[in-house]
């Protein structure tokens, strides 16, 4: 460790080893260090089931759940939008070479106490139980708009500016009524409140375009999960940090992170100190420089059925939009099966997850997991969300978010991309990555 390195990562979650990555691409000479014996972090994937129920104090599991070694339990399972941000880092970066993706069955959305599929173009507008006729007719020309829009061609906007109409000016230009603005914001465009309503139109059209375009691709729904579970992922980042020249250490103790004169200028281990100019790490790290603004709970439902009303779909998701259940953040259900390869045979794993806002945690996901029928065995743990105090700069030390409640990635590629840009001064650039692998399929 004596030697002097652009950048030193700590830990392994996701987002360290997705940066681990970026900057090891971009040229940077990178030590990445975490202090535990795996991958992953707090989004690690666990395996076998066994290990899972003792993490939760729970009894060992019987012999209906089949062999323990035939599961991936994630803590923080995600779905990867098929055209976002971290696909095409995957592609770009080539780390798709190093792991298999299967699409996601179904995308559901609750109102008045059921789900029904997320329409998205206008054939599926005009079959959905969401609105009535008339409402059908509206909103099928609100997503013809969508899909017209082209930033460049102020003709394309038929006279509805996006870079100045706010969205809530827009919904009302076509008359959609209160429901079909919560299901496209929460469900299609995935925002997690209704404050986007007085942000400019343009943001939220091209977060409706990138679920339809990532819809285009598989057809059943917009994302995809890696086979065995996320627990590949920062794995497949690490090899790519590997090929590009970065160095890693697992099970290394970090004592401190060493400072002078505001400024960071290593990591000490030990005796040992491997000097740095900057240091990219996950809130546990260093929890001086950290607020906690929130906190998540997150409850891992075993089955062995899929969720009701959902046509068997072996794997989904669905949003319950927070002001169909009287709150101010949404729930998120997600499924995954054996067909993923992260449960035996004729057994899905679901997850349901909040921001909490009350003292009792589990009662907020109750509208969640009433929608999943017979629940087997269930999980629940509720963690801390930290965020960094500053933007690191003057530091030089870089820490991510934790991760949100959400069960698609979009927010955490913007908060790699955000790090990223606040640690380099750029936005990462692709083509420095030397085998692009084009638009290959993950």
């Amino acid at each position: 460790m004596d030697e002097e390195y652009d950048a030193i990562v700590l830990g392994t979650g996701l987002k360290e080893c997705i940066l681990s990555g970026m900057l090891s691409v971009s040229g940077k000479k990178v030590l990445h260090i975490d202090r535990n014996k795996y991958y992953g972090g707090e989004s690690a994937s666990i395996t076998p089931l066994e290990e899972l129920f003792s993490r939760f104090g729970a009894p060992a599991p019987d012999e209906t759940y089949g062999r323990g070694r035939d599961w991936n339990a994630d803590l923080i399972p995600k779905f990867l939008m098929a055209n976002g941000s971290l696909v095409k880092l995957l592609i770009h970066t080539g780390v798709t070479r190093y792991l298999e993706f299967k699409s996601v069955e179904g995308s559901y959305v609750y109102k008045g106490g059921k789900i029904s599929k997320v329409p998205v173009d206008q054939k599926e507008a005009l079959a959905s139980d969401l609105m009535g006729m008339f409402e059908k007719r509206r909103f099928r020309n609100f997503l013809i708009y969508v899909q017209d829009v082209r930033e460049d061609d102020p003709k394309s906007w038929k006279d509805m500016d996006p870079n100045i109409l706010t969205m809530q000016q827009v919904y009302d230009k076509f008359g959609l009524d209160k429901n079909t603005q919560d299901f496209t914001g929460h469900a299609l465009a995935l925002y997690r409140n209704d404050d986007y309503l007085n942000d400019k139109a343009l943001t939220t059209i091209r977060r409706i375009k990138l679920y339809s375009d990532s819809l285009a691709r598989y057809g059943k729904s917009p994302y995809l999960y890696p086979m065995y579970g996320l627990g590949e992922l920062p794995q497949g980042f690490a090899r790519l940090s590997a090929i590009y020249g970065g160095t890693y250490m697992l099970d290394k103790p970090i004592d401190e992170i060493v400072v002078e004169n505001g400024h960071v200028v290593g990591v000490k281990s030990g005796e040992e100190i491997a000097r740095c100019k900057q240091v990219y790490c996950d809130p546990s790290y260093i929890p001086s420089r950290v607020n906690k603004t929130a906190q998540v709970v997150r409850c891992i439902c075993l089955m062995d059925h899929p969720v009701p009303n959902t046509r068997d779909a072996l794997s989904t998701q669905i949003i319950i939009p927070q002001k169909q259940v009287g709150r101010k953040s949404d729930i998120y259900v997600s499924l995954v099966s054996y067909t993923h390869q992260v449960a035996a045979k004729g057994w899905f794993i679901a997850m349901v997850s909040t921001t909490v806002e009350t003292d009792n945690p589990e009662a907020e996901i109750k509208p969640g997991l009433e929608l999943l029928g017979p629940i087997r065995q269930k999980f629940v743990s509720v963690s801390d969300f930290f965020q960094p105090t500053d933007d690191g700069v003057s530091s030089q030390i870089f820490i991510s978010k934790s991760f949100d409640a959400t069960t698609h990635f979009e927010t955490t590629c913007d908060d790699v991309l955000d790090i990223f840009r606040r640690g380099t001064g750029e936005d990462f650039d692709f083509s420095k990555v030397k085998h692009d692998l084009g638009e290959e399929e993950p």
